[in-house]
């Protein structure tokens, strides 16, 4: 039984604290937050500890590994100090906005031995997974092209605007992750990107994009299309497509069930698909904990590296040079 400590008590750090609870290899030992009335919320109801600093929670010869779902600009503060603690570290996408300041913390981090997980949790999807696995085991025969269509049920407010970083950091970055598992060792070297901003004031204001478009292309020639938006009214929208010489797989919306309904009002209609990340990706949050606990009991290296966290955040950045510079540009990784 591993001993958590939660750092960040948000809307994700309360979801975090009930997967780590519920899991039989896991329970939550300390929750710190900058709030405390949301790290006791948490800690009352869970059984656990709130603390007043977060070295109380890292540091303690109780805590057995570190789950961090902090506010972005402090995930590597608190990385550094559960590594330099020893501490096996999950930590929430992204590891910081700054590529200055991620490489920097590779630097320092590279003789740590602790494992380093990052939170790309679309990985472990069980049907994303399985698209995955089609370009792997040939199932659709030579990979040419990856679709990935990620829209949001609706735009965020200005505080969270204000905060995330932007769209291709904040949205895409998941999508460029997503894209990189499945190509596996044959990296993304070129993108083409597009944003507009249609419909939201809030996004507007803040000088960012409520819809994009990109293009990628791999070292192999596979051809990467994604599409995002902030406003899709029928609910949350994810969907990827895998396609090569020999056919393709589809991972779609997920359902509340798997009806169909046959009215003399509509033909083949089926229930709504979930309007929040967190109920679409219930199952992918609670398999991700499931590999970051094998990782730690197998003395592993983790499924979703720091590695993984930088160069997607590199691709991201790849992204607004092109917006900005209106051409296609080439990533560098180095």
């Amino acid at each position: 039984m591993l001993n958590f400590a939660l750092i960040g008590a948000g809307r994700i750090g309360k979801m975090h604290a009930e997967i780590i609870n519920s899991n039989p290899g896991s329970r939550l030992k300390f929750v710190y937050d900058l709030n405390r009335n949301f790290a006791e919320n948490i800690a009352n109801s869970l059984n656990a500890i709130a603390v007043d600093k977060p070295e109380e929670a890292i540091n303690s010869k109780e805590t057995d590994a570190v789950l961090i779902a902090s506010a972005t600009p402090t995930h590597i503060e608190f990385i550094k100090m559960a590594a330099n603690a020893s501490k096996p570290v999950l930590c929430e996408k992204p590891i910081d906005l700054d590529i200055d300041k991620v490489n920097r913390c590779r630097e320092d981090l590279k003789n740590i031995k602790s494992p380093i997980q990052i939170g790309f949790n679309r990985r472990f999807d069980l049907s994303h997974s399985k698209a995955q696995q089609a370009r792997l085991n040939k199932e659709i025969g030579e990979l040419e092209m990856i679709i990935i269509s990620s829209r949001d049920p609706a735009a965020p407010g200005l505080d969270y605007l204000n905060a995330c970083g932007g769209f291709f950091r904040d949205t895409t970055i998941h999508d460029f992750d997503l894209s990189r598992f499945i190509l596996g060792d044959d990296p993304i070297i070129q993108v083409s990107a597009f944003g507009e901003n249609l419909f939201d004031k809030n996004v507007k204001t803040v000088k960012d994009f409520d819809t994009a478009m990109f293009i990628l292309k791999s070292a192999s020639g596979v051809l990467i299309h994604i599409n995002n938006s902030r406003r899709a009214v029928y609910g949350y929208d994810q969907r990827v497509e895998v396609f090569g010489s020999k056919g393709m797989v589809i991972s779609n919306n997920q359902t509340q069930s798997s009806i169909e309904r046959y009215t003399s009002s509509s033909t083949s209609s089926k229930e709504l698909i979930h309007f929040f990340f967190i109920e679409r990706y219930q199952q992918a949050y609670s398999d991700q904990l499931n590999s970051f606990i094998d990782t730690i009991n197998a003395n592993s290296r983790p499924k979703v590296t720091f590695e993984d966290g930088r160069r997607a955040l590199i691709i991201a950045n790849a992204a607004y040079e092109s917006y900005e510079k209106k051409k296609i540009v080439e990533i560098n990784y180095e």
